[in-house]
């Protein structure tokens, strides 16, 4: 029986597999979650969401399936304010405790 080594990742997997833009990524993929989501709770298929979105259907099929290029942080911020949801942009001051400071998106 072999012994394996499990490392504690961080919070965010794009950051532990290496990518350059890994907070811009994650960032990306929790406003998408939040999209999905909604659209889901309003029983929309891809057609009317592309419609309300003023979207291509492929591209909410892209966002179905978390293929996000092509998409900016700043559309899809546009598409929740369009699902009549809030995007509140918050800057503060880093903890000492940590080097960088951060991007985070809380859905609510």
């Amino acid at each position: 029986m072999s012994v394996k080594k499990i490392t504690r990742g961080s919070s965010n997997v794009f950051a532990d597999l290496g990518f350059a833009d890994a907070e811009e990524r994650q960032t990306k993929v929790m406003l998408v979650h939040a999209i999905n989501s909604i659209i889901e709770e309003l029983g929309l298929t891809q057609a009317k969401a592309a419609s309300l979105l003023d979207a291509a259907q492929p591209k909410i099929s892209a966002l179905a399936h978390y293929k996000l290029e092509g998409f900016s942080v700043e559309r899809l911020m546009t598409y929740l304010t369009a699902l009549d949801r809030d995007v509140q942009i918050v800057i503060k001051k880093k903890p000492r405790s940590r080097a960088a400071g951060r991007i985070s998106v809380d859905a609510a």
